[in-house]
This record gives C-alpha cells, structure tokens and sequence, in this order.
C-alpha cells in the first residue's frame, strides 16, 4: 500500500502510555530523554501527536491547563517536536494550528527557542518576556540571604496553593501537588510565622531544575535557591524571568552561567497573568 502523506497522518492525543515514543522523538531531534519530566507532562496535561504509519512520532507537544476544568484561565503549551527527517515540512505548522484551534478562546502561553520563535509569530503569538537559562554548580559565599528557609510539610500544602495562585494569577492545584512526589526538594520560606516564598528541584538527566519559584522579594528568592543548593550535589538549572536583573547576577556569581534566553509569549492576552514581581521561575518552560 501507498505510503500517506503528512498532511493524511491524524492528529490524537497522547497518554503516559506514550512516555517512551515522547522520549524517543526528544532523542531524536538532539533533546536530553527526559523521562521523568515527560511523565509530568502527560499525566497532568494533554498531548497531541502525529503517528509515523509503522510506528514512532513524528511530532507532539504537550498542553497544560489552568483555572477551571470546564474553562480554563490559561493554557501552556510545551515540548513541540518534529522529527528531524520531516522538519520544515509544515508538519509543527500543522500540530500547531490544530492545538490553538481546540483551545478554543482559552489564552495561551509558551517558552519559544530562536528556532520557533517564528512559527509561533506566524500562528499569532506575541512576545510579552524573556527568560534567562542559567545553570552550573551552585558557590557558597558573600552574605547570607536575609530570610528563613526549611523544608516544607504536607501541612504547608493549603498556604503554597494559596500562595501560588496568588502569584500565578490562576489555580493549578493539580500540578503543585504533584511536586512533593515529581520533586527532590520542596522548601518553603517563612516569616512571622506565614510563607513569603516557595521553590522546588527536581531531578532532570545530571541536573537539578529549580522551579517553581515564587518569593515575596529578591532575598527571600536568593534564600530559597541557596536552601537547595545546599542539600544537592548536582548541577542547578533554572530559567530566571530577565526582569528579575538582581538575581541572574547573584546566581551568576555563584557559579551558575547563562545557557541561553527562551521568548515568553502570549497568543489571546496582553500578558501573563499575575504577579511578575514574585514570579521569579516556572515549574518548567514546558508548562510555565
């Protein structure tokens, strides 16, 4: 039988059953494997995938909701991948259009590479931010940050919940609650008795992601990554909002080095919602 073309392959939707296809296709087109953040991705999002006839992805991405279930108050979407053999084919063009289209009139957000920033453009996205990558091995020294830090209980679930959506400006309860299981580290800060901040890490091929981070200021931010760095020995990596000028340069002395800058952008809305001032990094670029 004749082979289909990429236009005739449909378009389904992808389960944790897919992890090894999703990790294969990372693979392929020179992305770490990632599996225990594609697990993430697609237990608590929804995938979108094109199926090569004889088995194997040719393209998916993930999207996670936000806000109400029956109506969300915004979208991330994340992880758009082509094979390398069907890139610049209209193959992520397509995947794409369809995406946007079953959103419907939910806002939507993503962290865009150089590499798809143009297509994004083209589908009506907009530029609203930009993320710093920084990573490396975290160095102690100069002044301690003026905050107090420790581990987080199950008692402290209700007060982040609170918190981030505070910050978030939306509900996304059903992916910070996965962050006691998803992470190695979940810290909180304190004072007076109330949380003013919270950060996770969380394992990632040799690394430690950072994320989310959310603080009330700059020190309390630099506290909680140096509570974190403190009971790791791997490398830190966190994608830092460029706004946030204070911390990238305190990171930066601390031995971590820039890795690049990811477009933020908004397809629907002006600008993400919330607060920006305390929202230093998200859970990860895939899923803001």
């Amino acid at each position: 039988m004749p082979t289909p073309s990429l236009a005739d392959l449909p378009i389904r939707g992808l389960t944790p059953r897919d992890l090894a296809a999703c990790t294969d296709l990372s693979e392929n087109v020179g992305w770490p494997r990632e599996e225990h953040k594609w697990g993430l991705l697609l237990a608590a999002g929804r995938g979108y995938g094109i199926d090569y006839p004889d088995g194997g992805l040719v393209s998916a991405c993930v999207v996670t909701s936000y806000g109400p279930r029956e109506r969300p108050d915004l979208a991330a979407i994340g992880m758009v991948l082509v094979a390398r053999r069907h890139a610049r084919q209209g193959v992520g063009r397509r995947l794409m259009r369809h995406v946007v289209a079953e959103q419907g009139t939910t806002p939507l957000t993503l962290h865009a590479t150089p590499y798809g920033r143009p297509l994004y453009e083209e589908l009506g996205f907009k530029t609203t931010g930009r993320a710093e990558m920084v990573r490396g091995h975290f160095t102690p020294g100069g002044p301690e940050p003026e905050a107090t830090t420790r581990r987080a209980t199950a008692e402290d679930l209700p007060a982040i919940l609170r918190l981030d959506q505070e910050v978030f400006g939306t509900d996304r309860t059903h992916m910070i609650t996965r962050l006691p299981a998803f992470a190695d580290q979940l810290r909180v800060a304190e004072e007076d008795g109330q949380i003013t901040g919270y950060a996770a890490a969380w394992p990632n091929i040799d690394n430690h992601v950072v994320g989310p981070l959310i603080a009330q200021d700059t020190e309390t931010a630099k506290a909680l990554i140096a509570s974190l760095a403190a009971h790791t020995s791997q490398a830190l990596r966190t994608d830092i909002d460029v706004r946030h000028e204070e911390l990238l340069a305190w990171v930066k002395a601390h031995g971590l080095a820039s890795a690049g800058f990811n477009a933020v952008m908004t397809y629907g809305i002006p600008d993400l919602p919330g607060d920006w001032t305390r929202r230093f990094a998200p859970l990860t670029v895939a899923a803001g």
